[in-house]
């Protein structure tokens, strides 16, 4: 018989013990801004198997902090996709008591989207603004929906809390994120092509899991899965 890991938390510890290797090899003497941000980072890398976002996921303006506040204190957390919104960990947010939602297939953005021919995800963007608690945009897909945040804060019809930005692709993407992270908007922000919904979530995912790291002194490494 084969010889291999079996245990779900063995194969994650091993995996992130392989990052780190993998980290002071390709990089030796990198260092993180904060245990949290490690966190974030290195569980970009466990769900793409991406060591590019070392360099490229950039955290702006204390983002951190904020997403921490906005989850600490019951905000709104909105995905451009399905996708993305299926891959947060939801029991979590539910404990937290911080509403989730993805309006791609709301009736009231379908209808905006058509009547002024724009982007679902734009629509989406324009009836959130009308939630007035805290609220985090986690975008994944789709660049139109960055530049309609950008379009909206800089004119005064949306303050985001933060940003998770991150869409994957071609056409606008990078664009978007380097207009996203040269903006004042606290964000993370994968610049250049790479992104995607899975991402989106795990980023989101991490800093829920991760929280309380800077408390917890010497052990947190063990806490950075």
């Amino acid at each position: 018989m084969r010889d291999y890991i079996t245990i779900p938390h063995e194969i994650t510890d091993k995996s992130f013990q392989l990052i780190q290797e993998e980290i002071d090899r390709i990089a030796p003497g990198y260092e993180f801004e904060s245990p949290l941000q490690e966190a974030v980072i290195k569980r970009a890398i466990h769900t793409t198997a991406d060591f590019d976002y070392l360099q490229n996921l950039k955290f702006t303006h204390n983002v951190l902090a904020v997403l921490k506040d906005v989850l600490e204190n019951q905000g709104s957390i909105y995905t451009d996709t399905t996708m993305a919104l299926s891959g947060i960990n939801k029991r979590r947010l539910d404990k937290l008591g911080v509403s989730y939602q993805c309006l791609i297939r709301d009736p009231r953005v379908m209808d905006l989207a058509k009547g002024k021919g724009i982007t679902r995800s734009m629509a989406a963007i324009e009836v959130a603004a009308q939630d007035s608690r805290p609220k985090v945009f986690v975008v994944g897909n789709a660049p139109t929906a960055l530049y309609k945040i950008l379009d909206m804060h800089e004119t005064g019809q949306l303050d985001p809390a933060a940003v998770i930005g991150v869409p994957v692709g071609f056409v606008e993407a990078a664009e978007s994120k380097e207009a996203l992270f040269q903006s004042e908007i606290p964000s993370i922000v994968a610049l250049g092509r790479k992104g995607g919904s899975n991402l989106a979530a795990a980023l989101l995912n991490a800093v829920m899991y991760n929280m309380d790291i800077e408390k917890l002194g010497d052990e947190y490494g063990r806490y950075t899965k």
